[in-house]
């Protein structure tokens, strides 16, 4: 039965690729996007705006360059140590991720894909029971989830915006 799962999910694979730039390309080029239509169109706000393709290309590209980068160490951690993965916890987790994040995108509603995905990882650990799953590396990430916000928010930028 695992062989099938393996099949399997190479389409919630695509369907997770397919979440993850519908989703997480949107949220990154969305604050230059603004920027674009408000020189294009001389200051002035407008209640719709289009999205000039150069953006898109610059946000895939971006995501693509992270993926190259640091992807791996991501991939790790959430594949192969929050909890075991065969074939069909993967495929119940890449799909309800997958599933979660294009509901979300296409409603709107702003989400993390990483997070959506630990979670859904999690779950699959937790359907086997508590210590199924790795509390270690479960605490890191959500103390670097804890910790992210207030850095990247005040730590890192605010000495940029008072320099310059």
């Amino acid at each position: 039965m695992e062989r099938v799962f393996a099949v399997l999910m190479v389409f919630t694979a695509c369907a997770m690729a397919f979440a993850h730039g519908s989703n997480d390309v949107a949220n990154a080029v969305g604050p230059l996007a603004a920027v674009a239509n408000i020189v294009q169109s001389g200051g002035e706000i407008a209640a719709k705006s289009s999205m000039p393709w150069w953006i898109l290309l610059l946000g895939g590209s971006g995501i693509v360059a992270g993926l190259i980068m640091l992807g791996y160490r991501v991939i790790e951690t959430v594949g192969r140590n929050i909890t075991e993965l065969t074939p069909s916890r993967g495929f119940a987790a890449e799909l309800a991720a997958a599933t979660t994040v294009v509901l979300a995108s296409g409603t709107g509603l702003p989400i993390s894909t990483t997070h959506t995905l630990v979670g859904a990882v999690l779950g699959v650990g937790l359907a086997r029971g508590i210590s199924a799953v790795n509390a270690r590396v479960v605490g890191k990430i959500i103390l670097s989830w804890i910790i992210t916000l207030p850095v990247g928010a005040g730590v890192f930028p605010n000495p940029i915006f008072f320099y310059f």
